[in-house]
């Protein structure tokens, strides 16, 4: 279809259908059942496992099994603790899959258990073994917390093949419709299936990639979900769909069971920035500033400059090893040195461990029409600039190691944006100079989001979402997912 065409009003509204039985679809979810049996069945593994290993390290003899209270402890600890994470709502679908809220509910359920046990045994008097509780419930933690990160994964792979998914049905503009369609479609481990979409009225959806079908107006939604056999709705914001039909729309959706999720307008702010107040019936959004000062970020400080010290120390074998290498592999130095814009637009040194011919700078000239990059960034699969042990490095990331320096120093974070050149910022527009707000990092969400092979609008967007929601546990979750994305050397080049 030519922009032309697209741009015509087109009657998309479908032909009238006889009324159709709802169609329950808790039929269509009978995975979610599963996942939440195996998730049950994982956390009672990994509390009957910690109860036997601290059973068996705090009474290695016989002089332990003259008392059944230690036995009858392991017993009961699979089911205290089950009981703890239903009450927390692990097990909650809204959960599965996706996101830092179900793990953080396990650590929630495992602190109510430590604090029952001691309000228990002190109410009680009854004289636990401290080193069994140590041992046990720690360990029933870390384990549970494993076997659920194991599942989750699972369930990511099912979902790249297709299976583990919630059919979804789009509703508003064909604008905002192709972008969550397209954004579904990138990340399929979040379980969105798109499977039509109901525009607003005298649209049409153009061909693009995708071919999401055209399944009529907003007055057909309930008609399409039976249809389609639906069991989601993502709503977009449109004027068509105020608060009356919006409510509407809910109770038409009622009998099918599908669930109804809300799309707002405002796009890369998490979770913990967002809260919901409602005020004489009408659920007001709040959204918090984003915190760059304080004791949040004196705790990010402290903990990079920590963080990276010991990786220096520890690593210190390994670097001189790749030093050698290099100086073996081609004449120049060993670190590459650069000026680099950080945090409020101060220059530092950035250092790395030299990937290149060392006049590559100089040859530029002779390489620019390889560039594989749609913005200021230089992109080359193949750059004949690069030395052999150079490619390696970058393969594995390990030329960025010396960059721990310039955490050491207070110039980088151990996670951030990415370290742009004076000239590449120079070509940045008002949006992205916010991520100045912030120190550059080693790693960062642009690195386990697909790092060189991001376009240049991927980047930003990355960027901005990491500076506007950065918090501790973010930087955590990165640091653990880069170890996976340096493992398959996915976008390195």
């Amino acid at each position: 279809m030519s922009v032309h065409e697209a741009a015509q009003p087109v009657d998309v509204r479908v032909p009238a259908l006889p009324a159709l039985p709802a169609l329950p679809v808790a039929s269509q979810r009978g995975w979610e059942r599963t996942y939440v049996a195996c998730a049950a069945a994982a956390d009672a593994v990994s509390a009957l496992a910690a109860a036997v290993l601290a059973y068996e390290v705090r009474f290695p003899e016989a002089q332990g099994a003259h008392s059944v209270l230690y036995p009858l402890l392991t017993l009961l600890l699979p089911v205290l603790w089950v009981a703890a994470m239903a009450a927390a709502g692990t097990y909650d679908r809204r959960f599965i899959g996706v996101g830092s809220e179900e793990f953080r509910r396990v650590v929630v359920a495992a602190l109510g258990v430590i604090s029952f046990v001691g309000t228990f045994s002190w109410a009680t008097r009854a004289e636990i073994a401290r080193g069994y509780m140590v041992i046990a419930l720690p360990a029933a933690t870390l384990m549970t917390l494993a076997l659920r990160y194991a599942l989750r994964k699972h369930v990511h792979r099912l979902r790249v093949d297709g299976r583990c998914v919630q059919r979804t049905l789009l509703v508003g503009p064909v604008g905002a419709v192709e972008d969550l369609a397209q954004r579904l479609g990138s990340a399929p481990h979040h379980g969105y299936q798109v499977i039509g979409a109901c525009l607003t009225p005298h649209e049409g959806l153009p061909e693009r990639r995708g071919k999401v079908p055209m399944l009529g107006e907003l007055a057909d939604v309930a008609s399409a979900v039976s249809r389609a056999e639906a069991d989601t709705v993502a709503v977009l914001a449109c004027p068509q769909l105020d608060g009356t039909a919006l409510r509407r729309l809910a109770w038409e959706l009622e009998p099918t069971g599908a669930d109804l999720i809300v799309a707002p307008t405002l796009v890369d702010v998490a979770g913990p920035r967002l809260s919901i107040r409602p005020v004489e019936g009408l659920p007001l959004l709040h959204v918090d500033h984003p915190t760059f000062t304080g004791l949040r970020r004196l705790l990010k400080v402290g903990f990079d400059r920590c963080l990276a010290g010991l990786a220096l120390l520890l690593l210190s074998p390994l670097l001189a090893v790749i030093a050698v290498a290099v100086k073996l592999d081609s004449p120049g130095p060993v670190l590459f040195r650069q000026l680099r814009v950080g945090r409020l637009g101060q220059e530092f040194t950035i250092l790395k461990f030299r990937s290149m011919v060392a006049d590559a700078e100089r040859r530029m000239d002779e390489v620019v029409q390889l560039n594989q990059g749609d913005g200021p960034l230089f992109k080359a699969h193949a750059d004949p600039r690069v030395t052999r042990v150079g490619a390696f490095l970058r393969r594995t990331s390990l030329d960025e190691l010396p960059q721990l320096v310039n955490v050491l120093l207070g110039q980088m974070s151990l996670v951030g944006p990415r370290p742009h050149l004076a000239a590449e910022v120079a070509l940045f527009g008002s949006d992205m100079t916010r991520r100045m707000l912030v120190k550059p990092g080693l790693t960062g969400l642009w690195q386990v989001s697909g790092r060189s092979d991001l376009t240049w609008d991927e980047s930003v967007r990355v960027d901005l979402r990491y500076v506007e929601n950065w918090s501790f546990m973010l930087d955590v979750a990165i640091l653990w997912k880069t170890l996976f994305v340096v493992l398959r050397r996915s976008g390195a080049y």
